[in-house]
């Protein structure tokens, strides 16, 4: 079989019964950059599939010995993914419509328009991917973690931006580094959703959650027969990510056999797939993310260097949050408002005092923490303002000396009540509310600009200090 000149494009079985006319389809088809299988009959083309990864079947609809259709029906029930094209020199309504009913993709007159057919493969093989990608997902597979676009205006963070939108237009491997909760995967679906691969699927694997005795078949996938218990034939995630971006989160992890495997994936665009006679292959863009440190794995020889320089093209290393606290309250703001809104209830203010505790944190765990303290907050101690004295007992709100309510049993040890921060300022904001009071003669509204805050707020003070308005 001739390598095709042009880029991968993806494997097509062409079924026609007349040798010449199968003949200049393939020779046709492989300068645009497909490989090509070809069968003379359907009975060929069944065989086939049974021992072949296609992307795309082209088949007659008139032929001897059975004709197109009943290879539509045949490639249905054997996998509903693989899309199927029908030529035929007979076109009429009747067998168009029969042929979309039988589950054919597209439908095609001959003589043959190489730009039509070369338009209706690549819709076809587009859709292909699309119900395998749909299918991994009703299977179990990751759903998308975060809809939104990044956030974020510190310069370290911008930097990182302006390099992801840099490298989302080049078909290069990418390498995202940086501790946990840092954004790694948003990075990567936006330069997959940047990049000329928007179309094509995005694939996204957690190598340190696949155990290392099926990693062969979780990445490359296997055929029916294969192994013991290997019922039916299954896509590996290097397939399902054909033509679009495949995210490897946690390379680090990958034990060294696997790594030999992936090297070869991305130096020849080709894999075996278990079963399989003939190596499959793909076109896939990889993005690469770890929170290790790989120069120090290589060194020590966890991780293969040939490897590592072929992930390692563009480097972008993602900065924790401590570094980009300008940030904070953008997040603060989104998770609020996302979290309010699914929780069915109104989105707080924050108050001075609470954002002044998440500035002063160090978050270990960066915007995934700072996510998860929001959202305790919110379910536990629901409210028109969140304060301090709303976020959990973490490290967060102890750094900033804000635990919890005052008069807690047991939430701080024994002090001086006259000294006693937490007491002082609690007695000075009940004061404070009173004199607001006070100087507008009761009138709650007046005593609300007085103080700063809407009249919904207040109502939450005169609840926390137990006092009566009247």
């Amino acid at each position: 079989m001739s390598v095709p000149s042009a880029p991968f494009r993806g494997r097509v079985l062409i079924v026609e019964d007349e040798g010449y006319v199968r003949r200049s389809i393939a020779d046709l088809l492989r300068a645009r950059g497909f490989e090509v299988e070809a069968a003379d009959s359907v009975t060929t083309a069944i065989d086939l599939l049974a021992r072949a990864t296609l992307d795309v079947v082209l088949t007659d609809l008139k032929m001897p010995g059975g004709g197109g259709l009943a290879l539509v029906r045949a490639v249905r029930e054997r996998d509903g993914s693989l899309p199927v094209v029908v030529l035929t020199g007979h076109g009429t309504i009747a067998s168009a419509v029969e042929c979309v009913k039988a589950g054919a993709t597209d439908y095609l007159l001959k003589p043959i328009d190489p730009d039509a057919l070369d338009v209706a493969l690549d819709k076809a093989i587009g859709a292909g991917a699309l119900r395998r990608e749909v299918d991994y997902l009703r299977r179990g597979g990751d759903d998308p973690d975060d809809p939104h676009e990044p956030i974020g205006r510190a310069a370290p963070w911008v930097k990182v931006l302006d390099l992801a939108r840099a490298a989302a237009a080049s078909p290069a491997s990418v390498l995202l580094l940086g501790e946990s909760g840092t954004g790694k995967e948003l990075i990567a679906r936006l330069i997959h959703r940047q990049s000329p691969r928007v179309q094509g699927p995005y694939v996204r694997v957690n190598c340190a959650a696949v155990p290392i005795d099926i990693w062969e078949s979780e990445f490359f996938g296997h055929r029916r027969g294969a192994f013991t218990g290997a019922a039916t034939d299954r896509d590996g995630r290097f397939r399902l990510a054909h033509r679009g971006t495949l995210f490897m989160d946690e390379v680090g992890a990958m034990p060294l056999p696997a790594q030999a495997k992936i090297l070869r994936v991305l130096q020849d665009g080709e894999y075996d797939r278990l079963g399989d006679e003939r190596p499959t292959r793909v076109d896939v863009r990889v993005i690469a993310a770890t929170n290790s440190d790989l120069d120090a794995d290589v060194a020590a020889g966890r991780f293969r260097q040939d490897l590592f320089f072929r992930l390692n093209v563009v480097r972008i290393t993602l900065p924790p949050l401590r570094r980009r606290p300008e940030d904070i309250p953008l997040f603060a703001e989104r998770f609020l408002r996302r979290i309010a809104a699914r929780l069915g209830s109104p989105v707080p203010e924050v108050a001075p005092a609470a954002m002044d505790a998440l500035l002063k944190y160090s978050w270990p765990g960066n915007v995934r923490e700072l996510q998860n303290v929001i959202e305790r907050a919110l379910i536990l101690q629901p409210g028109p303002v969140l304060d301090s004295f709303d976020l959990p007992e973490t490290g967060a709100v102890s750094e900033a000396d804000a635990t919890s309510p005052p008069d807690h049993a047991g939430a701080f040890p024994a002090s001086d009540p006259t000294l006693n921060l937490r007491i002082v300022l609690a007695r000075l904001e009940r004061e404070t509310i009173l004199e607001a009071l006070r100087r507008a003669r009761g009138v709650r509204k007046d005593a609300a600009r007085l103080l700063g805050v809407d009249q919904r707020n207040l109502a939450y003070y005169f609840r926390k200090h137990d006092l009566d308005p009247e």
